[in-house]
This record gives structure tokens, sequence and C-alpha cells, in this order.
């Protein structure tokens, strides 16, 4: 009886290690939800001392002289340098490509103090002028904390790279009130990984998150946006150029943040000062254009109500590109999201209001191309069409734009990767030696060959054996995929155990059916030559466990073959040597 109720108890309080994960993935949409919090209170207090407090003692000593104003992003760099290289130095930039880097190459482990420091020099940062965005340290600052609670129940690397997304997810529901498209930007950016069981635990941190911070500031849209409506057909040929327009305006974003970056390490002085020499060239455009300071949500907005003169908003396009790589190029730590937003809505803006000016019967006001901007520049940039188009829909709460940003977006994103491939978050990990896909190093992927990897002792049945035969040889075989060759040893094709469904059914074909009639006929194979990226390519068409390595001059012959899994043991080896 005490054995019986030993075994009930333990029942009870014993969890499935899915079920911790998803408990886990609540704990950190409910950590990073109140990261956010203090992190957006961080950058406001931060703004009044910069330019609350320190503007009054500026103005008693300087009138109404406004040349003291580099002074104040030159001060939060001084502040900011040592945090970022004496505490934490994944807390410098943009932070986002650190996160993809620790997912694909460490395991998801990020140190806990990053989530510190990324908070504390991101709003210094902002706070004191500094043009970059709360979403990119607010990304890395949740994957910091869903990889600490990982490491502290010591979870495999596969549930710590979940983790990692689940508060990445969290960071964007929680800073934008989006949380849908926090869960495609986790799936579609970080985690590169659409899977169920990804998919579960992210969406629940996520949705966490929003509900946590609507507690606190109220479900409403980032953005309070005019009433839309799309005019005509016609604007549809309009917003795909306005799309191919911002598709150029983000390569050259991307390009001029990273040519800065190199600019300034190639600057021989302590790297602390760095950021306070990016923050005093910064203030100097500030002088004359204070809408480039900090996030500049307030310019988006005016924009977006058509409340902009044309000629600011075409000057403010490369204004802002120059003020955000000043910023994140000399070390100084923020996110390029909101910058990519204001880039678009200016540059959307003054699309519109050209498009409105010649075709005033068939166009909406320069506010709607200026909502569709940001999206489109978005996409652009981070090469995620799909967070994109989402992150707009959900901080605007306005379907009727659904269409006009689809299109943009699409255009966008094509152009820029037609131009330049990488984007804003992979051009930093390249300059590294770092090539990242879908969640992998493809740089050590395209290292390997096939040859090296490929199994030259393989199981094989004749093309003409019988159904029963066949039957035989799986019962007594250890895999369910073999190789079919005729009397020539000449390959024929692979056959696998789903292949003999259909025929197992009716028995009455036992005698009829050989292994030529059951063999796939749309074959896939590699050759001894390519490399691990092209055999990955080929295993993910159609799920494919295993694939013939056959000559690529002549496909009849086999030279053995490849499994998918001896590919990830090898691929996961070399990646740990790449650490050491």
């Amino acid at each position: 009886m005490k054995s019986e109720l030993k075994e009930r108890l333990y029942q009870l309080v014993h969890f499935s290690e899915t079920q911790i994960l998803i408990t886990l993935s609540v704990i950190v949409g409910l950590g990073t939800g109140l990261g956010s919090v203090f992190f957006t209170g961080l950058i406001v207090w931060f703004k009044e001392l910069f330019f609350g407090y320190s503007e009054q003692v500026f103005m008693t000593q300087a009138g109404s002289v406004k040349y003291w104003i580099p002074l104040v992003p030159l001060v939060g760099g001084l502040i900011v340098g040592p945090i970022v290289y004496k505490f934490a130095v994944e807390a410098k930039g943009h932070g986002v490509p650190e996160v993809m880097d620790a997912v694909a190459r460490r395991g998801g482990i990020i140190r806990p103090r990053v989530a510190l420091a990324k908070a504390v020099a991101s709003a210094i940062c902002i706070g004191s002028g500094g043009s970059a965005g709360r979403e990119g340290p607010i990304v890395q600052i949740g994957s910091a904390i869903g990889s600490s609670i990982g490491q502290l129940f010591k979870m495999s690397a596969g549930r710590v790279r979940v983790l990692v997304g689940c508060g990445a997810a969290a960071g964007i529901s929680a800073v934008f009130n989006a949380p849908i498209a926090g869960v495609v930007f986790s799936l579609e950016i970080i985690l590169g990984d659409f899977a169920v069981r990804t998919f579960s635990p992210v969406l629940i941190s996520s949705v966490v998150a929003s509900i946590l911070s609507r507690a606190f500031w109220g479900n409403h849209p980032a953005f309070d946006v005019p009433s839309y409506s799309l005019v005509s057909a016609w604007e549809m040929p309009l917003y795909a150029m306005l799309g191919g327009i911002c598709g150029m305006i983000a390569v050259l974003f991307t390009l001029t943040l990273h040519h800065t970056e190199n600019l300034f390490d190639k600057i021989k002085m302590n790297p602390m000062l760095k950021p306070a020499l990016g923050g005093l060239l910064l203030g100097a455009i500030g002088i004359y254009y204070p809408q480039v300071f900090a996030d500049g949500y307030e310019t988006i907005k005016l924009t977006i109500y058509g409340q902009m003169a044309v000629l600011l908003t075409l000057v403010l396009i490369f204004l802002k590109v120059a003020a955000t790589s000043l910023t994140l190029g000399s070390g100084n730590s923020g996110g390029i999201f909101a910058p990519s937003l204001f880039i678009g809505a200016v540059a959307g803006g003054t699309f519109g209001y050209l498009a409105h000016l010649l075709f005033p019967e068939v166009t909406a006001g320069a506010g709607a191309y200026a909502l569709v901007g940001m999206a489109a520049l978005v996409g652009g940039t981070t090469h995620a069409p799909m967070t994109a188009i989402l992150i707009i829909f959900e901080m605007t709460s306005d379907y009727r734009i659904i269409l006009p940003l689809m299109v943009a977006v699409v255009f966008s994103t094509l152009v820029a990767r037609h131009i330049f491939e990488p984007s804003i978050y992979t051009i930093k990990l390249i300059k590294r030696g770092i090539f990242l896909k879908s969640g992998r190093d493809t740089a050590i992927l395209r290292s390997m060959k096939v040859s090296e990897i490929m199994e030259t002792d393989y199981e094989v049945i004749l093309a003409s054996m019988p159904l029963p035969s066949i039957m035989n040889k799986i019962a007594t075989s250890r895999g369910t995929d073999f190789a079919v060759i005729n009397r020539s040893g000449k390959f024929v094709g692979m056959l696998s155990l789903l292949d003999l469904l259909g025929a197992v059914t009716d028995r009455s074909l036992d005698n009829l059916v050989i292994a030529q009639d059951l063999v796939a006929t749309n074959l896939v194979t590699v050759s001894p030559d390519d490399d691990l990226e092209v055999a990955m390519k080929r295993f993910a068409l159609k799920g494919y466990r295993m694939l013939p390595v056959v000559n690529k001059t002549d496909p009849s012959i086999i030279h053995g073959v490849l499994r998918r899994t001896s590919a990830m043991k090898h691929y996961n080896r070399k990646l740990i040597e790449s650490l050491k």
C-alpha cells in the first residue's frame, strides 16, 4: 500500500522535460517583461538626467547658445565605454548578432552579466541622445535571461537555445506590444527553426511578456496612426517602387554602419574613448538636426501624420544613417530597429509626398507611404520579411495596411539581397569569419567535404530481389534505407521502408513486385566533392535521413552513402574545435 502511494506521489511531482521547458518559458517571459519595464524606465530617467538637468546647467552658463549639445552624447559615451569594455564586451553595438552567434555556435550560452551591462549601457547611450533603439538591447537582455535560466537548471544545449529564443521573442513582444511579431522574429532570425517543439515555448514566453507589459503601460499600439485606406489599385506599383527604393537605402545603411565600425577599429586610441568620439560627432549633427537623437519616435509620429516638411524628411534619411553609424560603429550600445523604422518613415514620407503630388487622384497621403516605408526598411536591413510585416501590422493594429506592407517589404528584401547578400545582422558576424544560415555556421559546413564523412560500408539490395526477400532483409537489418544496385553493380536508386507501405498492404503482389519497381524515381544525390552545406540543403528537401553519394559525371556509380546523423555529428565536433 505504501509503495503504491509513493508511486502515485512520484507521478504527481515528476514532470517531463517538455513540461519543465514550458514552465521555464513562462519564467523567461515574466523576467523579460519585468526587464523591459526596468529598461524603459531607465531610459526615461537618463533622458531627464542628460537633457533635463544638464540643459538647465548649460543654459545658465551659455545663455541660448546650443553648441554645448555635443557634450551630452560625448559624456554618455565616456560612461558607456568602460561598461562595455571592462564589464561585458558583448554589450557593444546592436547586440542581436551576438545572440545569433551564441545560439548557432555556443549552445545558447550567454553570460548573465550581459543583461545588466546591456540594460545600463544602452539606457545611457539612448538617454544621452545616442542614435539607437531599445529593441536590440531588450532582445539581448531577454536572451541573456533565457540563457541564464537554462544554465541554472542545467538544461541541454538544445533546450538552452530554445530559452534564448523565448527571451528574444519576449523582448520584442514587450517593447512593441507585438506578441506575434516577437515569435516570428525569434524563429526567423535568432533560432532559424519553425518546428512545433520550438514554437510552443517561444509563443508562451511572448504572450506572457506582452500581458505583463500591458499591465504596466496599457494595451495600446506603439504608434497611433491616422485612418488609412487603399485609394486605388494603381497604388500597388507605387508601393512596389517604394519597396525597391527602401531596399537600396537599407543596403546603404548596412554598408555605412559596417564601414564606420571598420573605421573606428582602425583609429589608434583607447577603445573605451571611442564611444565618446562617436557621441561628439553625433552631437555635431544634432546641433542643427536634433531629430537624429535617440530613437526618434516623435519624428516618426509626425511623419506618419504628414506634418514634416519634405525637404527635411529627405535630408533626415541620410543624416539618420550617419548618426546611427557613428553611434553604434564607435562602440556605443543600442539597437538598429528604431533607426530602421525612422529611416523607413522619412523615406516613405518623402516618396509619398512626391507620389501624391504627381498622382493626387489615385494615391493616399504621405503618411500612408511613411508607414509602409517603415516595414520595407526593416525588411531590407534584417532580411526578415515576415517579422517586418507583422511588427508594423501589430504596432498599428490596422489590417487595411497589410497588402501594401506585403508588396513593399517583399520588393525591399529582394532588392537588398540582390545588391548585397548579408543582412545588417550577419555582416557583423561575417567580419569575424562566421557565416550563419538557418541557425548554423555555414563556414564550417563549407569546410567539410562529403567524401570525408560518407560511409563506404553500406547495405544494398539487388534490383531483382522480390518483395518477400526484401521484407526479410529489412527485418534482419539495423537500418531502414538501402541502396539498390543491378547485377552489374550499377546504382539504380534508394529504397526505404516507407516505399514498401503501398506494396505491403496487398499481399497478392508478393511474387510480382521486385526492388526495381519500388525505388524512388525523383532521386536526390550528392557527390564526394560537394560540401556539407550542399548536403544539408539536400537533406532538408524532403526530410531525407540518408543520401547516396554518386559520381558527378556518371550517377550510376555509387561511392557510398551519407547519413544526416553522421553529418550533424561531424558538424558539432568541428564547431566545438573552432571554439577552443
